[in-house]
């Protein structure tokens, strides 16, 4: 979500021009074209007159693959890597109700590979519904193979084990790439993000707008950095805010000041940003990974009756209720 000031002037094209030219070498990274086109950055007029501020949403919802979603961008790295090694299985780590997982699964099968998805027990939440209905079932639809993962909030383990499995299906025969979620793997699927930091500001040129913040949701900090490290490879000072979604805003400014200077190390400019430059907020975080607070109730509700826009209740409901 984008927040910009109509007071402000606008961008000097001539400036921004040469700043959007002088992209991320991202065509070095191979990359699986997963939709074509960009997504819609569109205003909310009804939330901004409520807010008193000039609102726009990036619809990274609207994304054409299994419901959609925007770790679609992510994957586009991470299985064209897999298709260059020539891999038939990907493995993936996460929740029960990961969005991510389900997108993996489908995304799997559009390039024509078997998807191994492990499914982490982040959330108490024992009922059937939950762990059986939404994105379980679509994996099943998908022919995912399910593993189950008990210790949900151990990303070092939970890496480890996939690695465990992709050994065994090598010894089966298979050629397994693993999808790793830990900040011991290089973070290749953020590479999506810078991409979509250069998308929206070639958008925010032809609307004529200058930003002044960013929000968005900060989990495994990938969307948050690469997001980041494409506005400043990019010379944007935007203030880019991170509502912390999985752990508290001490642990994660650490993380996404790690997480970008990696991204930035990958394109090319290493030390990419100081602590200065990494906003994260856990006001609405409580009581934990996916469970709601009231504030993000009010949140939801809002965004649904303002302007007709659902929003889930982990990631983009709890950036709107920090916004």
């Amino acid at each position: 979500m984008i927040i910009y000031d109509l007071q402000k002037e606008i961008m000097n094209t001539k400036n921004f021009d040469r700043i959007v030219q002088d992209v991320p070498p991202l065509t070095k990274f191979p990359r699986a074209e997963l939709f074509s086109d960009r997504t819609i950055l569109e205003r909310l007029p009804y939330l901004s007159r409520k807010l008193d501020i000039n609102l726009f949403i990036k619809r990274d919802d609207t994304l054409p693959l299994c419901l959609g979603g925007n770790k679609v961008r992510q994957l586009e790295f991470y299985l064209g890597e897999a298709v260059k090694n020539g891999s038939d299985t990907i493995l993936i780590t996460g929740s029960i109700q990961s969005n991510f997982v389900r997108l993996c699964a489908a995304a799997s099968r559009k390039l024509g590979m078997q998807p191994v998805v492990q499914l982490e027990k982040r959330v108490p939440n024992n009922s059937h519904m939950y762990n059986s209905s939404g994105n379980v079932l679509l994996l099943k639809m998908l022919g995912a193979k399910i593993i189950s993962f008990s210790e949900g909030e151990d990303e070092v383990r939970a890496d480890a084990n996939l690695d465990i499995i992709a050994n065994k299906l090598r010894v089966e025969g298979a050629k397994p790439y693993t999808i790793h979620l830990g900040t011991n793997h290089p973070p290749i699927g953020a590479l999506g993000y810078v991409a979509a930091a250069v998308e929206t500001l070639q958008q925010a040129r032809g609307m004529n707008l200058s930003f002044d913040h960013v929000v968005l949701p900060s989990g495994s900090a990938l969307t948050h950095a690469g997001f980041l490290a494409g506005m400043r490879y990019l010379k944007q000072n935007i203030n880019i805010h991170g509502i912390c979604v999985r752990r508290a805003s001490s642990l994660q400014k650490k993380r996404a000041l790690l997480r970008t200077n990696e991204i930035g190390k990958m394109v090319g400019k290493p030390n990419i940003v100081g602590i200065e430059d990494i906003y994260v907020d856990d006001t609405c975080l409580e009581p934990g990974y996916g469970r709601v607070n009231k504030n993000v109730v009010e949140a939801l509700s809002l965004s649904a009756i303002q302007e007709g826009i659902i929003l889930d209740p982990v990631y983009s409901g709890k950036a709107f209720a920090g916004l």
